[in-house]
């Protein structure tokens, strides 16, 4: 195995990743849904934003039928999230402005066909697939630091004139792998893994703010969810 060979190995993850639309959805418990929520528990609706407006329903995601779930999310069986119309623009933690439940038993959940009328985001099924090798950008900071020194060397030689000779980021939704950040990326806290990935999708018609993402991390001891945004 050569050095370009190691470093993908070394960097690697697997990821499910969701393509929106296409076609007929089934509204299923174990489908997943861009623009759309409608799994919830008996006492539950749409939640409200701090201002006292309702949140729009952003993504439900059913882990049953997926490819590939982190171990974080080995008893999860349903997330879904919602997202206050004024969209939190740093590090949020759940609940302030944005909203993520997280199902790890089915059999209280429920129906509800709810709405929020002025959402602009349009709702798609999302079928899924298995992404065998998902890698960071070059900015993140889960790249080990010998594997940075490494790509460094091989562009001072001359091997490779980037990083990005080496690997392609696997844009749009997805649970696991890395985050594709935009800019330099973030450090969610202690004890914090990124989970999953909801980008700007036009199908849909959602911009998040200039082409951007969402990035939802859980926090391994307190099973705490943390928010965060970036965009071009």
């Amino acid at each position: 195995m050569n050095d370009l060979e190691k470093i993908k190995s070394k960097l690697a993850k697997r990821a499910s990743g969701f393509i929106t639309g296409g076609f007929k959805p089934t509204n299923s418990n174990t489908e997943s849904w861009i623009g759309r929520v409608y799994l919830y528990r008996e006492n539950e609706e749409i939640p409200v934003d701090n201002n006292g407006d309702l949140m729009l329903p952003l993504f439900q995601l059913c882990l049953n039928e997926l490819p590939f779930v982190p171990d974080i999310l080995t008893n999860t069986k349903i997330i879904t999230v919602f997202i206050s119309k004024n969209i939190p623009m740093d590090l949020t933690p759940n609940g302030n402005h944005w909203v993520l439940r997280e199902y790890k038993n089915t059999n209280e959940i429920i129906f509800k066909d709810l709405k929020n009328e002025s959402s602009h985001i349009k709702p798609f099924p999302l079928s899924n697939k298995l992404i065998e090798e998902d890698y960071p950008v070059w900015e993140d900071r889960e790249i080990p630091e010998d594997i940075s020194d490494k790509i460094l060397q091989l562009e001072d030689e001359g091997i490779i004139d980037s990083y990005y000779d080496i690997i392609e980021n696997n844009y749009g939704h997805k649970l696991g792998g890395y985050a594709t950040y935009c800019q330099s990326g973030v450090y969610f806290g202690d004890d914090y893994e990124f989970v999953f990935q909801i980008s700007s999708d036009e199908k849909a018609n959602l911009n998040i703010v200039d082409n951007g993402n969402i990035y939802l991390a859980k926090n391994r001891k307190t099973e705490e969810w943390m928010y965060y945004i970036d965009f071009y």
